[in-house]
């Protein structure tokens, strides 16, 4: 049966684009491949969002989706084709070829040298059209690079599968444009170009900003009291942090060199920001200690606080 894209992302008709991307998101984390290993349909469902997402989230595609049902693609691939040839030779009166006030045979072969060119121009070669797409990569893929696949539908209708190569470092929106693979020329002209406009998905934990990677890292109260080094996975491996002793939620540490490289190679650097976990069930005897400890060291966290 027909995919209902509505249903996957657990919305009506009728949903906004901000519920739209909520609910991107918020499934989005919930089938992570990566959050999921050992769910061997969370891949497929994670895919089914991603479908879903990039068409409600395009008010062109969504609005053909919402007339068409899932045929909508074929329905916009159709369109028309090239206008009909037509004999481009001009009308011809033969009583005015043989009649008085005509010019006669040099009248005749001038129209028909003016229908020659206007046939020659017909059939120059043209460029073939380009074919325009969107694909969402995960979050690492474009950090990272990599490979994903696309499905092109033709102006013929056919559609095939490309393999797509995601350099390291693309951001969304950027688009990669695959030259001679979009459609045939006519009359012997070149092909045009595939223009895919790549969409990045959220991660459960990093953020990005240019070259710049961000992610919050849980630590405990003893980590940030007595001071610790911790594991920390980053797109280059996993990197030791040090947690300097007494540090508070919300402090940044930044690790040089350990975030998004751009094409030239150039990497960025990665912030992580520390939160800190409490115990889910502290003693009553352990929150009178933690609470004589606070009261000796007494101040206003909250003194430069302004509207």
């Amino acid at each position: 049966m027909p995919e209902d894209y509505y249903a996957t992302l657990g919305l009506s008709q009728s949903a906004t684009p901000e519920e739209i991307q909520q609910a991107y998101r918020q499934l989005a984390r919930k089938y992570h491949p990566d959050l999921n290993p050992d769910d061997a349909s969370a891949k497929e469902k994670f895919q089914q969002v991603q479908v879903a997402f990039d068409v409600l989230n395009d008010e062109k595609k969504r609005d053909m989706y919402d007339r068409y049902g899932s045929a909508y693609e074929s329905v916009g691939a159709g369109g028309e084709g090239p206008a009909g040839w037509q004999s481009g030779g001009a009308d011809i009166n033969l009583g005015d070829l043989f009649g008085g006030g005509g010019g006669g045979f040099s009248d005749l072969f001038k129209q028909f040298g003016q229908q020659g060119r206007r046939q020659r121009q017909r059939s120059a070669p043209a460029r073939g059209t380009d074919l325009e797409h969107a694909l969402t990569v995960p979050f690492t893929t474009a950090v990272s690079g990599g490979e994903a696949q696309i499905a092109i539908r033709r102006g013929d209708g056919r559609s095939e599968t490309i393999q797509v190569k995601v350099p390291a470092g693309i951001s969304s929106g950027k688009k990669i444009r695959l030259r001679g693979q979009g459609e045939p020329g006519l009359q012997g002209g070149p092909a045009g170009d595939i223009l895919i406009k790549i969409l990045v998905a959220p991660h459960p934990f990093f953020s990005r900003q240019g070259k710049r990677l961000d992610v919050c890292v849980p630590i405990t109260l003893s980590e940030a009291v007595e001071g610790a080094k911790i594991d920390v996975p980053s797109p280059h491996g996993t990197i030791a942090l040090t947690i300097p002793p007494a540090t508070s939620s919300g402090s940044k540490l930044r690790v040089k060199g350990q975030g998004v490289h751009d094409s030239n190679g150039n990497p960025g650097d990665l912030y992580a920001e520390v939160q800190i976990v409490l115990p889910l069930h502290l003693e009553e005897e352990d929150r009178e200690q933690l609470g004589r400890i606070a009261r000796k060291y007494a101040g206003d966290p909250r003194a430069d606080l302004r509207w």
